[in-house]
């Protein structure tokens, strides 16, 4: 585990006062948002497809193009939510998680649209939810029992458990919080100069939303595309 992260971890119940409305509702709401599209961005699967038709059918360089478009999106949104410098934290923080979420599930939601996953299933969602963890607390949670599955094995289940919808949405509150205040926290000399800052959290948003990309890229198998 990263050392944000730890520190994170340590700081995030700080962190949640001053971002209250961070809840299961709001990350239901942000996937709704993201597969939907939102004000310049297309909805999900229109951008996954626009790159589909880049690539000439290729599924595989397609999604390729999706994870870099949106990596690109993540770090633009970090840089701009972390330039105000320490005096801005208490604004910027839940600006930034709101950020994080919609791009990453947008750019996961992409990515399982052109592997021929139904966006409209709830069992697809539960999977778009479980891959913003990361491979390494997917695992953790399956050792704990608190999740049955992969991000494939949730997507593929023979029914839908409408526990897990909830379950999932606070999963990835928490983990939300935690990684952005533990990258606050630990860049705190940093942001003294806001400049420094705002390249430290383009950097962490990006990286955070390849290493995504890359777990959903090797989990969710290619399904028939209708």
């Amino acid at each position: 585990m990263s050392l944000s992260k730890r520190i994170g971890q340590t700081f995030a119940p700080k962190i949640t006062e001053l971002a209250p409305n961070i809840t299961s509702g709001f990350v239901h709401q942000a996937l709704e948002r993201a597969i939907r599209g939102l004000g310049p961005l297309d909805s999900a699967a229109m951008a996954a497809e626009k790159q589909l038709d880049e690539q000439k059918g290729d599924v595989e360089k397609a999604i390729g193009e999706v994870i870099e478009n949106n990596v690109r999106l993540a770090g633009a949104q970090g840089f701009l939510t972390n330039i105000g410098g320490l005096v801005t934290m208490t604004v910027m923080v839940p600006t930034n998680i709101t950020g994080l979420a919609l791009i990453q599930c947008r750019m996961v939601a992409g990515i399982a649209h052109l592997r021929g996953y139904d966006l409209a299933d709830k069992r697809t969602r539960n999977a778009i939810l479980a891959s913003l963890l990361g491979e390494e607390r997917v695992l953790a949670l399956i050792k704990k029992k608190k999740i049955p599955g992969t991000p494939m094995a949730l997507a593929t289940a023979p029914v839908h458990d409408p526990q897990l919808d909830v379950v999932m949405a606070n999963e990835v509150a928490s983990e939300l919080i935690t990684m952005v205040a533990g990258k606050r926290i630990a860049t705190t000399v940093g942001r003294r100069v806001p400049v420094v800052g705002g390249l430290v959290g383009a950097g962490a948003d990006g990286f955070s939303t390849w290493k995504i990309g890359r777990y959903v890229d090797r989990e969710l198998l290619p399904r028939n595309r209708r």
